[in-house]
Formats: C-alpha cells, structure tokens, sequence
C-alpha cells in the first residue's frame, strides 16, 4: 500500500497507459520498438526523451522491468503491483 501513490500516478496518464498496452500486446520492447508503436498504432508524436520519462514512472511504480542485453535495453511489463487496487477495493457479483 506503501508504493500506491507511485503506482496511481503510473497508470493516470493516459500515454502511461498506452504503453502498458503494447507491452501487453508485445513485451519485451526497446524504447525504439515502443516509440515506432506509438507513432504508427496511436498517432502519439512524443519523444523518445519523452517516452523514456514515461518508462522511468512505470518502472518507479513497479510496473515495467528493465533488462539490458548489450546495447539494447528491453521493458518487460509486470502487473503485480496492479494486485494492491484489486485489494483495496475488491469487486463484488451485482446483487439482484
């Protein structure tokens, strides 16, 4: 509960959440792979300066992994941090 305010300001940005995303759709990515996403996927124009600023927020809150292989550097995404809303507030069935 500690890294929630971390984590809701990750996922209050709505590029923040397209990224989440493609590494969704496809993880493992370098910053080359997520911006050329971007741009062709969703019209998004921003940086790679940018892009690496959203990157660190996610990775701050827990939500994106790093791993270097020689000079690539690829993003992994990672969800467990998204369990903390889950059980803060939990979902109920509709009552009848």
């Amino acid at each position: 509960m500690e890294d929630e305010p971390e984590l809701f300001k990750a996922i209050g940005d709505s590029t923040r959440r397209i990224i989440l995303d493609e590494l969704t759709a496809r993880d493992g990515q370098t910053l080359f792979e997520i911006c050329g996403r971007l741009t062709m996927r969703h019209g998004l124009a921003s940086s790679r300066q940018a892009i690496s600023q959203h990157l660190a927020v996610l990775e701050q809150a827990g939500l994106v992994h790093t791993r270097r292989q020689g000079r690539y550097k690829f993003h992994h995404i990672d969800t467990r941090p998204l369990r903390s809303v889950l059980e803060r507030w939990p979902t109920h069935p509709e009552e009848s």
